[in-house]
């Protein structure tokens, strides 16, 4: 187990200066309790010899000094800790959002949306007692015992070698409970991812479980699984207690061990009594910061399991491409070609797509047809880099595909999925996803290409008129129209359709079909549909079955 995980210290680049602060305020820190203690030392051995409160008073007036600015110290190490938390979460989902966008689709249907959504919010955020306490309590365990070891030698040989071999026995005990926390912590994190992915599951399908009567089992998963939760996370506190009880023990037992030395040596005369006070003040401010990094870890422990479930994501390969040097492609020139593409999903025995060939030119309209599991979709997911094939090669024009970067090939394409996802933005922010940065003007016009403006217009606000998660206030239809928007003004070379018109009536569909066959030239449709009036304006129409691709032009719907 280690005391410090250098992924995490790694990812921490832009928070370096306040852990250097951190640092660096827990050296002052260490050399003002050196001080405090002699101050105090002194004082009461004067006070011992009988003097004044006016000799004393120089002396009391450093120690309060003292103390103030090991308050200050103190409070500063924990801000720029806290400073140094937030630029490290903040860096840290950044990457782990866009490493989770360039996994696609395929890797993230195999997630729970809502454990990866906890993973972002709570779990990162249990991050803060990592670096805002347990990182400042590990220097203060390091360099403390450290310093109070040597001063305590300069005093007194004998006490200090009482406290170096005690020493060791704290950080022992600390790291075998510490095994026991961490397995324990991993399982709470566990259950917690599973009860946030599974509440914000049933949350965004209870219009659906309440429609069959569904709603009352669901309630009851949530509550076992929150009963195992509720479970996990007091196992953790329990031996989060014991551990503390363990560490005070061998802590005051090992005080005690030399208070007692240091008393009969004072008694025969062996050591002064300022020296005696000084080993007495110092000893307990070896322990302490032993003590305490070890409450600091069982505090940061949920913070780090969320944190390594974060990198096992970070770690996960992304599509080849992603990261590489930019090639240039141009769809709207370069002929794209897939040979012999094979590709399987675990599971099943039979490959979704099985040796398909196939060669688009710009501005070919293509129209794919065939039973549902034929592979369209699969095709589709190719094209669009959600998935990789097993076999074979996609190429456009003479580089191959692989090779292009993920960013730049989906820069080149605008895609309209059976089921578009709407965000609880106005009217116009889910329409310029296409094109950020787009005028209102622009907005109108894809809208009305895509039949969206009459609806639109009517709304309250209009295009600011908000639609809340998943565009639920609309129809199905109504929600289609506002993805077909967001594609046209996207205006790509390669448009991607599937089952464009699948929830339109006859006149919106028609309207749609006229919008496709009005694209320029060099714009390239492909498109997934069993709606045979697509047929009349395509180029090809495609048909496949159990994966395999039936090129022949002209076979029927």
């Amino acid at each position: 187990m280690r005391p410090v995980d250098p992924r995490l210290l790694r990812c921490s680049r832009a928070a370096r200066g306040h852990l250097i602060v951190t640092i660096g305020l827990g050296l002052t820190a260490t050399a003002l309790i050196l001080a405090q203690a002699g101050l105090l030392a002194h004082a009461l051995a004067m006070a011992a010899r009988g003097h004044g409160v006016a000799a004393l008073s120089a002396t009391l007036a450093a120690v309060a000094a003292v103390a103030a600015a090991r308050a200050l110290v103190g409070y500063g190490g924990e801000v720029a800790a806290l400073r140094a938390a937030a630029a490290t979460k903040s860096q840290l989902r950044r990457r782990l959002v866009a490493h989770a966008l360039r996994l696609g689709p395929a890797w993230l249907g195999r997630q729970q949306p809502g454990e990866i959504t906890t993973l972002a919010t709570k779990g990162l955020d249990a991050l803060d007692a990592y670096f805002a306490r347990y990182l400042p309590q590990l220097v203060l365990a390091v360099v403390v015992p450290v310093a109070v070891l040597i001063r305590v030698a300069v005093a007194d040989p004998i006490s200090a070698a009482v406290i170096g071999v005690t020493l060791p026995l704290i950080p022992v005990f600390a790291v075998l409970v510490g095994w026991h926390t961490k397995a324990r912590t991993r399982s709470q994190w566990r259950l917690l991812a599973t009860l946030g992915g599974h509440f914000l599951d049933v949350v965004e399908g209870l219009p659906t479980l309440k429609v069959f009567g569904r709603a009352r089992p669901q309630e009851e998963v949530i509550q076992t699984v929150s009963s195992a939760h509720r479970s996990a996370t007091m196992s953790v506190l329990r031996v989060a207690f014991l551990s503390a009880l363990v560490l005070e023990l061998a802590a005051a037992l090992a005080t005690a061990l030399v208070a007692v030395e240091v008393g009969l040596r004072l008694l025969t005369g062996h050591v002064g009594y300022e020296t005696a006070l000084l080993v007495l003040l110092l000893t307990p401010e070896a322990y302490l910061p032993l003590r305490a990094v070890g409450a600091q870890f069982h505090a940061s422990a949920e913070g780090t399991a969320a944190a390594d479930r974060a990198f096992q994501i970070l770690d996960t390969p992304v599509p080849a491409g992603t990261g590489r040097r930019s090639v240039g492609v141009d769809l709207r020139a370069d002929e794209l070609a897939l040979t012999q593409v094979t590709v399987s999903y675990p599971g099943r025995a039979r490959p979704a797509l099985d040796g398909a060939s196939l060669t688009v030119s710009p501005g070919d309209r293509i129209v794919l047809v065939g039973p549902s599991g034929a592979g369209k979709s699969t095709l589709l997911a190719l094209l669009l880099r959600f998935i990789e094939p097993a076999a074979g090669t996609i190429s456009v024009g003479d580089v191959d595909l692989a090779a292009i970067p993920v960013d730049a090939w989906r820069a080149q394409l605008a895609w309209v999925p059976q089921h578009p996802y709407l965000f609880a933005g106005s009217v116009a922010d889910n329409i310029a996803l296409g094109q950020p940065g787009a005028s209102p003007d622009a907005v109108r016009r894809a809208a009305c290409r895509a039949g969206a403006a009459e609806f639109i217009d009517a709304l309250p606000g209009g295009y600011q008129a908000p639609l809340g998660e998943r565009g639920l206030r609309l129809s199905a239809g109504q929600r289609q129209k506002i993805a077909l928007a967001r594609a046209f003004l996207r205006d790509a070379p390669l448009l991607l359709l599937d089952e464009p018109t699948a929830h339109l009536d006859q006149g919106s569909a028609r309207h749609i079909r006229e919008t496709i066959a009005a694209l320029p030239p060099d714009r390239t449709v492909i498109l997934v549909s069993h709606d045979s009036d697509w047929a009349d304006g395509a180029d090809r129409v495609i048909r496949l079955e159990h994966g395999r691709l039936l090129l022949p032009a002209g076979v029927a719907i």
